[in-house]
């Protein structure tokens, strides 16, 4: 017969305990003790983020910089200006395709060090252009390795951080993105575009460093059949002091269960594709929303509205907003949700994105508009617009509605896509989904990003604006209907979900 349980030994059946309970504030530091490996790994690997967030917004001070260099090699038309904004977005498509490879064959650890490669030569690139074809060969070279890293890094985190910290972990590439972006406002502030470039090389080097004393993720290493390794990473991340053996049996089961290789007759089945369709509809709003042309267009946005304060400082603002938001939604998504988070996003952006479009279309016209958007074009609908002036508070109008629309998507839509396509994709088609995933991002960004001038040169800044709202809206709809909860949940039970369709496991 089996033990009663009043003798059996561990916390669930301690009837009568002879210590206290830890409070709070104990459970708190002793949870940050047994996870300061974890962290440390997280932060060695989401340093391949802050250089993708630095790559990908390197073009919103420097697009205005070449537009009147008086080198005829590096003087940028609007055309040039669109293609040296949107060729990133391309790197990063490559990127995703050779993460589906790269994911299950190198690993997760290897693939974002492999990214340091087309990182590192992007930026000497940049840095020592001469010619148009350097800018745009080192901005796709950058995009690539941003484009791996993106597939890679949301994987190797949400594999290696246990349930209780994983919401707030899936944060932190979107949070390191934001910062990079942040830095690479700041320095636009103080250093040429030449040196922009330099400075981008320091993180990739920091990055690899750290990462060559990390381990690799546990689930990886039992799919290579590699045991003991997994049971050695899973022990170094948990600490010494922890009790690695029931956590490794449970990820154990679930990769015998999935060692072979993913079928076509299987992808057909419901629990297959039903996460990966998610995963994907997902990126493909999150494009939609209009970040990656905000992002990549924003100082050139500001010279072509009627601001307050200067185009540079209104976009260094923005970055700082924006990393305050991500900093906040890393706090509290395994408090409140993912699925609260994203209708509160989609909902901030939505008014952001009308606000902006109205405002184009009704309110005070600049005083000297950017060429590179050709605002000052009859395109405006030919609305009589009375010039605005410097000291005008309705000039804040821009400003307040884009740090709206970024606060929006850094609290919801930013991270937690990127850590909910970690959670649902099934193990067994987990790196060639998450490439898939991260392919289709940015071939959605590309088409947004190439075609955004040519749009406000034809219909005015105003109808992007007006387009990015609706898609929010239908991000609504989307979350409403599709998006699983999945905060405090082990991959395990997300899986079972989706496999048995029992919404208790997620409830």
């Amino acid at each position: 017969m089996q033990e009663p349980l009043l003798g059996a030994e561990g916390r669930d059946y301690d009837t009568f305990p002879e210590k206290p309970p830890p409070s709070p504030g104990e459970r708190t530091r002793v949870g940050v003790l047994q996870n300061r490996r974890v962290f440390l790994a997280t932060f060695a690997a989401v340093l391949g983020n802050f250089s993708f967030g630095y790559a990908l917004v390197y073009t919103s001070p420097v697009i205005p910089a070449l537009e009147h260099s008086s080198d005829p090699n590096l003087s940028l038309t609007k055309t040039q200006a669109s293609w040296f904004g949107s060729v990133f977005t391309l790197g990063a498509a490559a990127g995703g395709l050779s993460a589906m490879v790269l994911n299950d064959l190198l690993g997760r650890k290897l693939s974002i060090m492999f990214s340091a490669v087309p990182s590192a030569a992007g930026y000497a690139l940049m840095a020592g252009a001469h010619g148009l074809w350097m800018l745009l060969l080192g901005r796709m070279l950058t995009g690539f390795a941003g484009g791996l890293t993106a597939a890679c890094i949301p994987v190797y985190v949400s594999e290696i951080a246990p349930p209780s910290v994983r919401g707030a972990l899936g944060a932190t590439p979107q949070l390191m993105a934001v910062f990079g972006s942040l830095s690479l406002y700041a320095l636009g502030l103080l250093l040429p575009w030449r040196w922009l470039a330099v400075a981008g090389e320091g993180p990739v080097l920091i990055m690899v460093l750290l990462l060559s004393c990390m381990p690799n993720s546990p689930r990886f290493l039992l799919s290579k059949g590699r045991d003991t390794e997994a049971l050695q990473a899973l022990a170094w991340l948990r600490g010494a002091d922890a009790d690695t053996h029931w956590e490794f049996e449970q990820i154990q089961d679930t990769v015998r269960r999935q060692s072979s290789h993913l079928s076509w007759a299987e992808a057909r089945d419901p629990h297959m594709y039903r996460p990966i369709a998610i995963a994907l509809l997902m990126r493909f709003l999150q494009q939609l929303t209009g970040i990656t042309p905000i992002l990549v267009y924003l100082q050139s946005i500001f010279d072509s509205t009627s601001v307050l304060l200067p185009p540079k400082d209104d976009a260094a603002i923005v970055g700082a907003v924006r990393l305050l938001s991500v900093l906040i939604a890393a706090l509290t998504m395994d408090l409140a949700g993912r699925k609260v988070l994203l209708f509160v996003s989609a909902a901030g952006m939505f008014a952001a994105n009308l606000t902006l479009g109205l405002y184009v279309h009704f309110g005070p016209k600049s005083l000297a508009p950017n060429s590179t958007l050709g605002l000052d074009h009859a395109a405006l609908a030919g609305t009589e617009q009375p010039l605005a002036t410097p000291t005008s508070y309705l000039t804040l109008v821009p400003l307040l509605a884009t740090m709206l629309f970024i606060m929006g998507y850094a609290m919801g839509w930013g991270p937690i896509t990127w850590l909910l396509m970690s959670e649902i994709l099934p193990l067994r088609a987990r790196g060639v989904a998450s490439g898939l995933c991260v392919l289709a991002s940015w071939l959605t960004a590309f088409a947004l990003t190439k075609s955004f001038l040519l749009v406000t040169d034809a219909f005015g800044l105003q109808a992007p604006f007006f387009f990015f709202a609706a898609m929010c809206l239908a991000s609504l709809a989307f979350t409403g209907c599709c998006v699983p909860e999945t905060k405090g949940r082990s991959l395990e039970q997300i899986e079972s979900f989706f496999r048995s369709g029992r919404r208790a496991f997620l409830h």
